[in-house]
């Protein structure tokens, strides 16, 4: 039976906890070091405490070290991996095949989506040469994924939901060329986010300020079942820059999803983790940072994948507005609205504003606490629900391990049995003297009724019974001091008995090029000798080595043609010259475009915009 697993992120242990807690079945989490979100960072021994409470639940934690690293970072990375599979750590998520030139502990190693896997022959090289997990592009669609499970044994990780990179992941170099700030080391300055006038090749202004490299943030939630039928193992989160409410709200959401579909499907999969997750609130993605959604190019290539007008959060739609007054605003909205909650809209000239809520005098007037400029009939949305903050601020989630507990009488006493739901077992003898109850009514309820006191702990009582040759009376205090003492060394056996994977042995394979050009990202000794042991014959710099006036900057499967109605694919012709541009301030951008491999490039422009 296959085992699937939702894949929560963790930006710190809090966040880590709570994505435990709220059902997740793996957490990843960035390194103090080398992770690709480098204000994500934790010490080793908030990752200890995160691996300890995760195993508990049979959970695993996955560590992000996944930037390319310099000669010198080489022996710090290998230090840091050792220490992490000292305490615990699952599995370690590289980009730099440096890393496996290392003397490294027998942990799993799984491929970034930074390594670029979106072709078969990528996945097929991957595994052979020791990746347990391949996280694959954003970019494939359902067919894609299909061919590459069908043809591979290595274990699947698909992102489902969350921001999207305009650029396939690791190939993206934008940052490094204009600001010296490297997404392939966790510094990426986000040009992708940013407004930019697009130009044709006669210098005319075709659009202004217009955020057209932003896309909108992946929710794959109703193709779940798609995904699991094609062969993908891990469904993953995306957002370890995220805070609590966040990881809360989406993996419950998530959680509830999928358990809708292993409910139905019970034949064939199974949860990957253990215990039952009881999510306390109704989940809601529209209330966590959002810009829209999208499928992106799962279930093929369609329109309005990106949002033109802001980067920001739109959150959920609220209706329109239906008068103005001096203080105060009408709407048409179904919703409920409270007090201190945060509206946006955007304005006349294209930009995102937005106010707070001061009071409510009915469903359909608000008082903002300033007034803004706004028109009769501009749609509303709420980014900021302050009663749904609030509430995921408390507890909104428990999760229990089931198990069975035993009393029964012994020669010396009693012995207490406790048997988990993952098959783990304790026996403890309790030697006493045995007194005969005065009173035999309720006994054997009350007996059970105490041994049931399991809230303090991660376990619930799924049976108790009670074996007695005759009525003993058994004192509360005893009984609460036997559980306890069981319950301890059943927690101390599920530690024992976790079993964690190891390293997938490696083999030899050729890597599919001959020639790596900057595109390979190797910038140290160790990557470049990988590369030339697996058949590799010209290993060029990585662009942060060596970096290329020329080169392209941004590989993007999302197409500014394709958005305006001018693919050639389609049948389209131009109607303006080409080569068309970007400009954002003083930074000029060129636009080519590979129909053959339906990409969007990215680069240095060389036309001179008038």
């Amino acid at each position: 039976m296959q085992k699937i697993e939702l894949l929560a992120p963790a930006k710190n242990l809090s966040c880590g906890i709570a994505a435990v807690d709220h059902g997740a079945d793996a957490v990843y989490i960035g390194a103090s070091q080398f992770s690709a979100r480098a204000a994500a960072g934790n010490s080793l021994e908030d990752i200890e405490t995160l691996v300890r409470y995760a195993h508990r639940f049979r959970v695993k934690v996955f560590v992000a070290i996944n930037t390319i690293l310099t000669d010198d970072q080489l022996p710090e990375a290998e230090k840091l991996i050792k220490q992490l599979y000292l305490i615990g750590v699952d599995a370690i998520i590289i980009q730099d095949m440096g890393i496996l030139q290392l003397d490294l502990p027998p942990v799993a190693i799984h491929a970034s989506t930074q390594t670029d896997n979106r072709n078969l022959e990528k996945v097929r090289f991957l595994e052979a040469v020791g990746f347990s997990r391949v996280v694959l592009a954003r970019e494939l669609s359902l067919q894609q994924i299909k061919r590459i499970a069908s043809a591979t044994s290595v274990e699947l990780e698909v992102f489902v939901h969350g921001s999207l990179c305009v650029s396939y992941s690791g190939q993206c170099y934008i940052s490094q060329a204009m600001s010296g700030r490297s997404a392939n080391r966790g510094e990426c300055a986000q040009y992708c986010r940013l407004p930019y006038d697009l130009y044709d090749g006669d210098g005319n202004q075709l659009e202004r300020s217009k955020h057209l490299l932003s896309l909108k943030d992946l929710d794959l939630s109703d193709s779940i079942h798609e995904l699991l039928e094609a062969g993908v193992t891990s469904l993953k989160i995306e957002g370890r820059l995220k805070e609590v409410e966040y990881v809360k709200n989406i993996t419950a959401f998530y959680r509830l999803k999928i358990d809708e579909y292993l409910k139905s499907s019970a034949d064939k999969y199974r949860c990957a983790s253990s215990g039952t997750t009881r999510i306390l609130f109704t989940p809601d993605p529209e209330k966590s940072f959002r810009r829209s959604s999208t499928d992106y190019f799962l279930h093929g290539r369609h329109n309005e994948i990106y949002q033109p007008e802001t980067p920001k959060s739109l959150g959920e739609p609220m209706g329109q507005v239906t008068g103005v007054g001096p203080t105060y605003l009408e709407l048409s909205s179904t919703k409920k609205i409270n007090n201190a909650d945060g509206l946006c809209y955007m304005s006349a000239d294209g930009t995102l504003k937005g106010f707070a809520v001061n009071s409510v005098e009915s469903q359909l007037r608000v008082i903002p606490n300033t007034m803004p400029e706004i028109e009769v009939g501009t749609q509303l949305f709420r980014n900021f629900d302050h009663q749904f903050d609030k509430m995921l601020k408390g507890k909104t989630a428990e999760r229990k391990i089931s198990l069975t507990m035993l009393l029964k009488e012994a020669d010396n006493g009693f012995d207490l049995s406790l048997k988990d739901e993952d098959g783990n077992e304790v026996s403890c003898n309790f030697p006493c003297e045995k007194q005969a109850a005065r009173r035999t009514d309720g006994l054997m309820e009350g007996i059970k009724l105490q041994l049931g006191k399991l809230g303090s702990t991660i376990y619930e009582a799924a049976s108790i019974e009670v074996e007695m040759h005759s009525p003993w009376f058994l004192p509360t205090s005893v009984l609460n001091e036997w559980r306890r003492t069981a319950i301890d060394e059943l927690d101390k056996l599920r530690e024992t008995n976790y079993v964690r994977e190891e390293a997938t042995p490696r083999s030899s394979a050729e890597y599919p090029e001959k020639k790596l050009s900057y595109l390979g990202n190797v910038t140290n000794r160790l990557a470049k000798k990988f590369y030339e042991s697996h058949g590799v014959e010209e290993v060029m710099p990585g662009f942060e080595i060596q970096g290329d006036k020329d080169a392209i900057l941004m590989f993007t499967k999302h197409c500014i043609k394709y958005e305006m109605g001018w693919c050639p694919k389609e049948g389209h012709t131009m109607p303006v010259a080409e080569p068309l541009s970007l400009r954002h301030g003083i930074q000029r951008f060129g636009l080519s475009f590979d129909c053959k491999k339906c990409e969007m490039h990215v680069s240095r422009n060389p036309v001179k915009l008038v």
